[in-house]
Formats: C-alpha cells, structure tokens, sequence
C-alpha cells in the first residue's frame, strides 16, 4: 500500500502561536494560567495542559483569582470580553490568530460606517461567536445556501459587508457570496479564508481524488477538521475521520492500495505520526 500524508497536515500558525503561549506561561506561572474555552478543539492537548495546571473557563466571571493570567485562544473573543478582563484588573495574553484580530478590525470599522456585517460561517462556532462581539450589533450569520436565498435586509439601500469564518469552505463562500449578490444590494465582500485553511482543503481534495483510502486526523469538536472531512467524502468514499491511532483498528486499511492521510489545524504533529506509523504496521502486519 502506498501511504501519503498532506504536507499541509496538523497545526496552522495562529493554532501553534496559541498553544505555544499556554506551555510557555504554564511552566513560568505554574497553577496560575486559565485559558477561555479550550485553547484548541483537541482532547490530547487539552487533557495535557490540564495536567500542567491549566484551567479552562468560560467566561471571565469565573475567574476569582485575579493573580489568574488569562489567555485568549487563536479563535478570539468579543470586544466586550476584552472590555471585562480590563474592567476586573485581570492580566491575559491575547494569542487570537491574526488573521481573526485582522476580521475583528474590519468588521468594527465597517458598521461603523452604517454597513450590515453578514458573516459566512458555523453560527455556534467560537470564532464566529467572537467576530459577532466587534459588529455593533450590526451582524448576522448564514451558513449554508437555504439561509442566503432567505436573508434580506429591511432597508434594501443599505450597504452589506460580508466576511467569512477562517476555516470555511472557500467554494461554500463564493457560492453564498453570489446568491447574496444577486439580490441586489451594494456589497463589500473581503475572503477572510486565510491562506492555510485554502491550502490545507485544496491539498486534501487533491490528495483524496487520488487515493483508494482517506484518514482524516481531527477533533470532534474542531470545525476545520469537520469540514477537511466533507471534502474528502465528496472526493473518495473511503474516507474516515479519527482522533487518534487507537481508532484506526476498525479500519480495513489492508483492503485498500492507496491511504492518504491529512488532519485539521488543531491536530499536534506527534499524533499525526502516530496514526502514520500505526497505518505502516497495520499494513505489514496483513502483507
């Protein structure tokens, strides 16, 4: 069996940076880090930090030790958590991705200017939770094509503004952008996809139209892994998702001739070679 792994696979910038930060403080301020929601959609990492000391909450109101360093993970929070953490006197190292810091600028500026912010993302997603908090309570969400042929505005002379999620499916984008279009009303549409995320899909699209077999490396609760899987579906039925290697053993990875193997930007590399090396003694074992 020729095994394939995406070059593009495991942790993007913004994921590494946040994490990096969490150990980094973890190991100067033992007991006295918490992070705001999970820092990253990966059990693994989360249980470790844990180990280390780290808290997870969801909110600052839960944090009752100022001594507490806060950090923010690379999803980004609402200009209203930030305005909290500043109002209680609570220390927090802000590691959003800048790509998100860089969606937060846009969209405050623009309803500023009076614009509607249509964000194009998962609605329940922290990363679109956040975006939402810099809009002015100008924003809305649509996620999929039923919900942009629905949306309207109750001025139609009013200007819209749409951003994406980072980790959206770029082809989603640009067909809901389109369906927005057609409706009429002045738009400034900016692709906030950033460059790993188009990358990492087009590379696992690629990789699947060539593959008998799909491992897809990812969270259950990671969007961007969610979505790598989708488009690996749609190019090679073979496609399964996992979290780690001890899932692989219902897999009949020796029926197939050709195993491609990708994982979403929460994915730490030390699993991803893990599943490599247990899919290589999988195969030798039924040769």
């Amino acid at each position: 069996m020729k095994i394939e792994v995406a070059k593009s696979a495991g942790f993007c910038f913004g994921v590494e940076r946040a994490v990096d930060t969490v150990y980094q403080l973890a190991k100067s301020k033992p007991d006295s880090v918490c992070t705001l929601g999970p820092i990253i959609h990966n059990e693994q990492v989360v249980n470790d930090l844990e180990k280390k000391g780290v808290v997870v909450v969801d909110h600052p109101g839960e944090i009752k030790d100022n001594s507490m360093v806060a950090v923010i993970r690379s999803h980004g929070v609402s200009k209203e958590i930030i305005d909290e953490l500043e109002k209680r006197g609570i220390s927090y190292e802000d590691a959003t991705c800048p790509f998100v810091k860089k969606i937060h600028k846009i969209v405050q500026e623009y309803s500023e200017k009076g614009y509607q912010i249509l964000i194009v993302g998962t609605r329940t997603h922290p990363e679109v939770q956040g975006i939402l908090g810099w809009t002015g309570k100008r924003g809305s969400v649509i996620e999929n094509r039923e919900q942009a042929q629905a949306f309207s505005l109750e001025h139609p002379e009013q200007k819209i503004c749409i951003v994406a999620q980072t980790t959206f499916n770029y082809k989603k984008f640009q067909e809901l952008v389109e369906i927005i279009e057609k409706k009429g009303y002045y738009i400034y549409d900016v692709n906030t996809i950033c460059n790993a995320t188009s990358t990492r899909q087009k590379e696992a699209e690629e990789l699947a139209g060539r593959s008998e077999a799909m491992i897809v490396i990812g969270g259950r609760h990671s969007s961007n892994s969610r979505k790598l899987y989708e488009i690996c579906k749609n190019q090679c039925e073979n496609t399964f998702f996992i979290q780690t290697a001890d899932e692989l053993s219902t897999i009949p990875l020796h029926s197939y001739a050709s195993l491609g193997i990708t994982a979403g930007a929460s994915t730490p590399n030390n699993i991803i070679q893990e599943v490599l090396r247990a899919c290589q003694k999988q195969v030798l074992k039924n040769c």
